[in-house]
């Protein structure tokens, strides 16, 4: 999946902001969300906690939210 954040890359805001972008747009509370790979990377692995892969899955299916 693609996702674009405005935070600039620096001590930590872009990846701030990713995490709250996916808790939003899955219905989750940000600290459902971590990342395990990739913090200094524009490649990342999120954990998400809490919902079984096939709701996760239902969920990215969805449209983005506006």
């Amino acid at each position: 999946m693609r996702c674009r954040v405005r935070a600039p890359a620096e001590r930590g805001r872009a990846n701030a902001a990713l995490l709250a972008l996916l808790a939003r747009e899955l219905g989750l509370v940000r600290s459902a969300l971590a990342i395990t790979a990739g913090a200094a990377s524009r490649r990342k692995r999120v954990l998400v906690r809490g919902l079984p892969p096939r709701e996760l899955a239902a969920r990215l299916r969805r449209p983005p939210r506006r």
